[in-house]
């Protein structure tokens, strides 16, 4: 149980509160377009590979109406969950063994699981693998086309790790690869894409990408001592934390892009207020002159306000 929990700590498991509530959001948008849209021949994406396992479980139309087997469906969302462990996993063991030698040198990271020895470099890296093929595998049940783009995805969420070492747009490659939560959940039902689920995903990459600059004003004098890249060492705090408002600021608009686009009730435009509160909320207790309250910013106001957000965005889909 002690390895169990060092691996959860490496790969800060609890931080998955992140993108996993928009994968949702992408997943259930999806289930809801396919019970609306009419079937053409057998082009069924969202039995695929699935199929096979359940026999005479297929989609069918029941007096005029779509229907799809809750079984399907279950093991369907199962199938994109472990997709989002396994590749958020992969992504932030291999971070953990690339930055290894800068962390040893930080006071506020030397006490990881691999400065201090409690996980070797060639086991996060072993790790890393694992995760990535179980990735890899997990996106071949799903269906084709999540397959073929998993090695894309896979080289985005593990190519952020280099990304410090020379560009401080590194915060927007982070939330680039978050980004691809609710596009991808809605590829894995319906197997094309679509407007309202790329704006959610606008959302996520702006979101991710203003409390990431938030969270690096912590380490603004350390990266540049190692010269290493983000905003806060190329701009400073005060205009990090500017840069961070115009992010959220545009993370809003497309908050309510996608509502009107998608033509959502009430219950959308409760939750969006709700996640924006939260948005501006981290905003009103960091300065940069008191970074004491940067993890209550981080974890509390970003981890409530996505799941909040998910709640009321899937209430009002199934409320229609």
């Amino acid at each position: 149980m002690r390895t169990v929990k060092n691996y959860l700590s490496l790969i800060k498991f609890s931080h998955t509160i992140f993108a996993m509530p928009f994968a949702m959001i992408g997943f259930f948008l999806a289930v809801d377009y396919l019970y609306r849209a009419p079937l053409e021949g057998d082009d069924r994406p969202f039995e695929n590979l699935l199929s096979a396992w359940l026999p005479n479980k297929s989609i069918d139309m029941v007096n005029g109406n779509i229907y799809i087997p809750r079984s399907l469906i279950a093991l369907k969302l199962g199938f994109v969950i472990l997709c989002m462990v396994f590749a958020r996993s992969a992504a932030m063991a291999f971070n953990r063994y690339l930055d290894r030698q800068f962390d040893a040198k930080n006071p506020r990271t030397s006490i990881r699981e691999i400065p201090s020895g409690l996980i070797s470099a060639n086991r996060a890296l072993i790790f890393t693998v694992i995760c990535s093929a179980f990735f890899i595998l997990c996106a071949w049940f799903i269906n084709n086309l999540c397959f073929y783009l998993s090695p894309v995805a896979l080289f985005i969420v593990l190519g952020y790790s280099y990304t410090k070492r020379f560009t401080p747009l590194c915060h927007l490659i982070l939330g680039l690869g978050l980004s691809l939560a609710p596009i991808g959940a809605y590829l894995a039902v319906t197997g094309e894409f679509a407007l309202i689920p790329i704006l959610f995903s606008a959302v996520v990459l702006f979101w991710v990408s203003g409390f990431d600059i938030i969270y690096a004003l912590q380490d603004e004098e350390f990266d540049k001592a190692n010269k290493l890249y983000s905003i806060p060492a190329a701009l400073g705090k005060r205009r990090a934390l500017r840069v961070s408002q115009i992010f959220h600021f545009i993370s809003a608009g497309f908050v309510i892009a996608a509502g009107l686009l998608g033509k959502f009730g009430g219950w959308y435009w409760i939750g969006a207020g709700l996640f924006l509160t939260m948005l501006f909320y981290q905003h009103s207790v960091v300065k940069p002159n008191d970074l004491r309250k940067v993890n209550l910013a981080f974890m509390t106001a970003n981890g409530v306000a996505s799941i909040v957000f998910a709640v009321f965005v899937i209430t009002d889909l199934y409320s229609r």
